[in-house]
């Protein structure tokens, strides 16, 4: 298990400090401990959260005990996690690297299955399986635009229409309708984060915890936002 410890900044003093980053860690490794899981000490590291940038530089070093021995904790300026997709975070909350590391991924995706010889349905099953799957695992760690997402699924509908052998002309409705309405029914962004933020809200109210407290509220907030009756209600007007 790769670890980064953040440490923010604030009215010039730090939030956090040394002891309590140890709690804070110490609550980590009883938790991987439980779970048979140990912390990768050598891809542990700080980022410092704070705009000033002279001022993370200058922070030295924190000593912290990891896996039982004492480690002192490289400090970055930039995250990166799942490395294999090239997922990168900075210590400002900068993702635009990681959302154009999605929507480069989806490009070439949809170019290189422009000479397929597959079926298109396989075609099109391929490309949701490698690229829509990768945007799920972005969608839970950063926030997306409507325009951003707009724009990741402009190029998932014209991908669609190269593993049909279409023009990009072509009407997008017949790729984004649902079979029932004489669609393809092809997995979309918009419909994947959908998806993810239900599961998401279901699996905050399985506990007896202060999370399950805290949904029913914003919950309600959400419903009156988009001047819903019920759950179900919202549930459509997201399909719409």
């Amino acid at each position: 298990m790769n670890g980064t410890i953040s440490q923010f900044h604030k009215g010039g003093s730090t939030n956090k400090t040394s002891d309590q980053k140890q709690v804070l860690l110490d609550v980590v490794q009883e938790f991987t401990t439980r779970y048979g899981m140990e912390i990768n000490v050598t891809k542990t590291f700080l980022l410092v959260i704070n705009k000033d940038r002279k001022r993370s530089e200058s922070m030295p070093a924190p000593d912290l005990r990891i896996n039982g021995e004492f480690k002192t904790l490289d400090i970055n300026n930039t995250c990166r996690y799942l490395g294999y997709l090239g997922y990168w975070g900075t210590r400002n909350g900068d993702m635009s690297a990681t959302r154009e590391v999605v929507r480069e991924n989806a490009r070439v995706a949809r170019d290189v299955i422009k000479s397929h010889s597959l079926t298109p349905e396989l075609s099109a099953k391929l490309f949701a399986q490698k690229r829509i799957g990768a945007f799920q695992f972005s969608e839970a760690l950063i926030e997306w635009s409507q325009n951003e997402l707009e724009g990741l699924q402009k190029i998932c509908v014209q991908a669609y229409k190269n593993a049909w052998h279409v023009p990009w002309s072509t009407a997008n409705s017949l790729y984004t309708f649902p079979t029932a309405e004489g669609g393809h029914e092809c997995p979309m962004p918009s419909g994947v984060l959908t998806q993810a933020l239900l599961q998401h809200v279901d699996q905050c109210k399985q506990h007896e915890d202060v999370v399950k407290k805290i949904t029913p509220a914003q919950l309600a907030r959400t419903l009156t936002e988009w001047h819903c009756n019920s759950f179900t209600d919202l549930i459509d007007e997201i399909e719409l």
